[in-house]
């Protein structure tokens, strides 16, 4: 199911996003699937744009090589099949006047809704780390919310029989609680979500204008199938619920999705396709996040590397060592 709302939106993974309101999630059926041509080589190096007169690390950081793939041909359940999209060039990105941090507005919030205690879940404080390597700013938490203290509508879904929030409820929850330094406020939540009673689920809802949003990691979790938790499949929430965070935060900077490489900020219309994402962002969405933040590219790698190793992301580690040893191979 596809939110249809009248405002001109643009869409985003797992749904919908726009200027003023996102919603995203929800059984996506294929209608009217079109093919897909993947840019050329010119034009993914066209969409990086430039890079004279950068860092040395950051142009090395920028050139693609062998680390980043193109998008292969789309399945006829696949997102690009059912959503077609030009793409963001980094230059079109800058002319849009995205959100920025500065130093007024330099955190980025986020506040769990609801418990992260129970087994199976994402631990919070792994995904405050994850978060804090990969935007490269501030990160601050807010006090759980705790919904029976607020007047946040529920109901009983029918198909599962779990509790599930209002996310329009919990929208105007979080533009009031938005601090004045807050660049963004993200509320994360393992209790499932519905934006209207005629929808099923959706996965997370946004208001970039208000800068706030809602994400549940609740149906990313095995356990919410009744499936048993296992270490292998709390690691799998872990890099799931990662890859949404980051995904859904690089939204609220202005990033729109993918289409040049593969790449975190591709679309997905289903769990097999957003698994297939990797978990770093390419050279046309890494120059956008850098130009937005103005971090070092080689100490911001250095970081995640750190983290997925420590994670246990073994795929996603050696892939950023073999990157960081391709930007530092300028220096010999």
């Amino acid at each position: 199911m596809i939110l249809r709302p009248t405002k001109k939106l643009q869409r985003c993974a797992h749904g919908l996003i726009c200027k003023a309101v996102v919603a995203f999630g929800t059984n996506m059926l294929p209608a009217n699937a079109t093919q897909f041509s993947a840019p050329t080589s010119a034009q993914r190096l066209s969409a990086i744009g430039p890079t004279n007169g950068l860092p040395t690390d950051l142009q090395k950081a920028l050139t693609p090589e062998q680390d980043f793939q193109p998008l292969p041909p789309a399945g006829p359940m696949d997102w690009l099949a059912n959503h077609p999209e030009t793409g963001q060039t980094f230059d079109q990105f800058v002319v849009s006047r995205p959100n920025r941090p500065d130093s007024a507005r330099r955190k980025l919030y986020l506040v769990p809704i609801g418990s992260f205690a129970q087994p199976g879940p994402p631990s919070l404080h792994e995904l405050i780390r994850f978060a804090r390597a990969f935007f490269a700013i501030e990160i601050a938490t807010l006090p759980p919310l705790d919904i029976r203290q607020e007047h946040v509508r529920s109901r009983r879904n029918a198909s599962t029989g779990e509790t599930q929030l209002l996310t329009t409820d919990l929208l105007k929850l979080l533009r009031r609680r938005l601090p004045g330094d807050g660049f963004a406020l993200l509320g994360i939540t393992m209790t499932d979500l519905y934006p209207d009673p005629q929808w099923n689920f959706v996965f997370g809802q946004a208001s970039l204008r208000d800068r706030v949003g809602i994400y549940s990691f609740a149906r990313y979790n095995p356990a919410f199938y009744g499936i048993k938790a296992t270490p292998d499949a709390n690691k799998l929430v872990l890099r799931r619920s990662c890859k949404v965070l980051a995904h859904e935060a690089c939204h609220m900077f202005g990033i729109e999705h993918c289409i040049w490489y593969r790449c975190l900020m591709n679309g997905s219309n289903h769990l097999d396709e957003a698994d297939a994402r990797p978990l770093h962002l390419c050279p046309v969405d890494l120059r956008k996040l850098q130009w937005s933040v103005g971090f070092d590219v080689g100490l911001r790698y250095e970081r995640l590397l750190e983290l997925d190793q420590d994670l246990g992301f073994s795929d996603e580690a050696d892939w950023i060592a073999a990157r960081l040893r391709f930007i530092r191979a300028s220096h010999k």
